[in-house]
């Protein structure tokens, strides 16, 4: 089933993509809920974070379960599972974070195998405090290349989705020196799109514009549809890649 999504509204970001996300819409969402934007120290006080994540944009309740097909330009299909684990882990800036857990296979053999923590702060962003990734050939861990811990060596935590989005805000998604600092900036909340999964209608699907200052061709629009979460990716500058959703499963 082929994607529909608002082309105008991505041709329209790409014509502009020379502007620096520092021209965005402030770094903030509310009282005492800012946005971490470059490098800057994220201090965060463990109190006000919790596991329960209930973001509208990106709800991760434990037992949830999203399969992605991702095509590259050359037609190699792999298979994505992201799972909501029933596990937590208390990171190194003192946040209590939940495990989800990232599997990615072709031809039914690892590529890439990865523990993701997330939590969510009282004013309701989701934060990105690190990863545990590991690469695979033939069977076999080659790289653990773009794991990073939020409190060690330097590294920082980041939003992957801010309680209220507007289009222009920007923020910081996870940033560890000449590793990961991944940037992104939200652009519409009155998308639509359609995956294999199923179709979203106007309104229902937000739209982001995602930027790794590391690689500076990189450009990629992902799509999120409320209540589920990320259906859609698509590289437009560096590779053009498709990630799109073929099944969900809420969890209970």
């Amino acid at each position: 089933m082929r994607s529909k999504t608002s082309i105008a509204a991505v041709l329209t970001i790409v014509a502009v993509a020379a502007i620096t996300f520092g021209s965005g819409v402030g770094a903030t969402t509310g009282a005492g809920c800012a946005l971490p934007q470059g490098t800057e120290p994220a201090r965060l006080d463990p109190r006000n974070f919790t596991t329960r994540i209930d973001n509208p944009w990106w709800p991760m309740r434990p037992g949830s379960r999203w399969v992605y097909r991702e095509t590259d330009p050359e037609g190699t299909k792999q298979r994505v599972v992201i799972t909501v684990t029933t596990k937590t882990k208390r990171v190194a800036n003192g946040v209590t974070a939940r495990v989800v857990h990232d599997v990615v296979t072709e031809d039914g053999q690892f590529v890439e195998v990865t523990d993701d923590w997330y939590a969510q702060d009282k004013c309701g962003n989701v934060w990105y405090l690190g990863e545990d990734t590991k690469d695979y050939e033939n069977g076999k861990v080659v790289s653990t290349k773009g794991s990073f811990e939020a409190g060690v060596d330097g590294a920082q935590a980041g939003v992957i989705m801010p309680a209220k989005p507007t289009p222009g805000l920007s923020y910081r998604q996870e940033y560890y020196a000449g590793q990961v600092e991944d940037r992104a900036q939200i652009v519409s909340l009155g998308e639509r799109a359609e995956v294999p999964f199923r179709y979203f209608k106007t309104g229902r699907v937000l739209m982001t514009r995602d930027l790794n200052p590391l690689d500076p061709k990189i450009l990629e629009f992902k799509f999120y549809a409320r209540g589920i979460g990320p259906v859609l990716a698509i590289g437009v500058s560096g590779g053009s890649d498709r990630e799109e959703l073929v099944r969900y499963t809420r969890g209970r």
